[in-house]
Parts: structure tokens; sequence; C-alpha cells
């Protein structure tokens, strides 16, 4: 992904690179996006980049020495500042639908931004909302205040986030309606479809935005949006 490609996807939503993709696909039915409805801890933030993933839990207390527990925590957090960037955090939570532990707070928001990640994705809890990390998006599960037992159960492994699959290394792109993985091959081709998909969209604007039409002239104007788009 190039630095004008990179730019792009950070410029639009969620919905418009889910509506781009069929675009560069040439039909319906693209289904790589998460399902419900996700929390965004900044309405206006966008994550875009390569995935970096682990899994957690922290429901209840982990059975392994505490020596190993934080021997793979220091394994996560290196692993989490090496890798392709833009790069965004992914995390699921195995507690779900009974998460309660919050790793994404004030502390690990600030280090993960340090580390050069776009952001976190995760189906689990987030907290200290007022004092997450400037310009680091949490797209979350669920708000609590607690962290619970919280520990990592392994990282550089397939997870899943409110029914999408991401592997380590898929190009994500997240907001406040959730997220979706870019296909590797559609990638060099997004940028052609959201100018399409813009243009095609903007033959619907021009005429309702602001005005006051009739049924015959939205009738012709949404035929020509029927043939622009996919």
């Amino acid at each position: 992904m190039d630095d004008a490609l990179h730019d792009l996807l950070k410029s639009v939503d969620t919905p418009t690179v889910c509506n781009a993709i069929e675009v560069a696909q040439g039909k319906r039915g693209f289904n790589a996006f998460t399902r419900g409805t996700m929390l965004a801890s900044d309405p206006d933030g966008v994550m875009v980049g390569y995935a970096r993933t682990a899994r957690i839990r922290a429901l209840t207390p982990p059975t392994e020495a505490s020596d190993v527990i934080q021997a793979r925590r220091i394994a996560y957090y290196k692993y989490m500042s090496e890798g392709d960037r833009p790069a965004v955090c992914v995390v699921q939570d195995l507690d779900v639908p009974n998460a309660i532990g919050a790793y994404w707070g004030e502390v690990n928001t600030n280090i993960h931004k340090a580390f050069g990640l776009s952001g976190t994705l995760t189906d689990g809890v987030m907290r200290d909302l007022g004092d997450l990390a400037d310009g680091y998006p949490v797209v979350a599960g669920s708000v609590g205040p607690s962290h619970g037992f919280v520990h990592v159960v392994d990282y550089d492994q397939p997870v899943q986030i409110h029914g999408l699959d991401i592997r380590p290394g898929d190009l994500v792109h997240a907001d406040r309606h959730g997220a979706v993985v870019i296909p590797e091959d559609v990638a060099p081709k997004l940028a052609e479809a959201i100018a399409t998909l813009v243009r095609s969209e903007t033959i619907v604007f021009d005429v309702v935005k602001g005005n006051r039409i009739g049924f015959e002239e939205f009738e012709a104007v949404w035929t020509a949006f029927e043939a622009a788009r996919t």
C-alpha cells in the first residue's frame, strides 16, 4: 500500500470501502465485514493497516505460572512493535459474550500508539474513555471499568472479531461502523473504485440534496444511478 492509497483510505469511512470493494469486484456479495454494533472511542477515528493479531482472556485468573504469563506479554509487546506499517492491532477477547476485562485504556493505547500502530480493533472491552491516547482510535465490543484478570493467550494467529475472520497481515479498515478486510487483489483497484463510487452517488446527491423534487424527476435520477452503480 503506497502513501496515496493510505491517505485516501484514511479519508473515507468503512461503508465507503465496503461498497468500493464491490465496485472493484464488479458484483455484490462481499462479506468480509463485522456483524452487529461496535463502539468507537472516537466517532471520527479511522484506522487502516495490516493486522497484528492477538487473543486475550480476563474473566478468570490464568492457570499458567506467572513468569510464563509475563514472558508472553513481553513477547506480545515485541510482536506489536514490529512488522509492516501502517498496522492495526486486532485483539480477540475469548471471554465474549461475557467479556469483562478492559485491555484497552490509557496505558495500552499510549503504548501501542508509540509502537506506530494506527488503532485497535477488538471485540473486547475498553475504558478510560476520556484519557485514551489522542489520535489512536479504538473500535471495541463494549465499555467497562475493570481490567479483570486480563492476560495474553497468544498472538500472531488468526482471530475473529464480531464474525469477521482476520489473519495476521490482512489489510484492515475500521471506524465507528465496524471493520472490513480488504482482499489483496482488490487493494490496487480501490482508488479507482472509490472514484467510481463517488461519481455514481453524485448523480443522486446533485439533484436531491437541498432541493425539493417530484417523483418523475426522482425516477429519472434513480434510473441513471442504478445504471451507474454496482
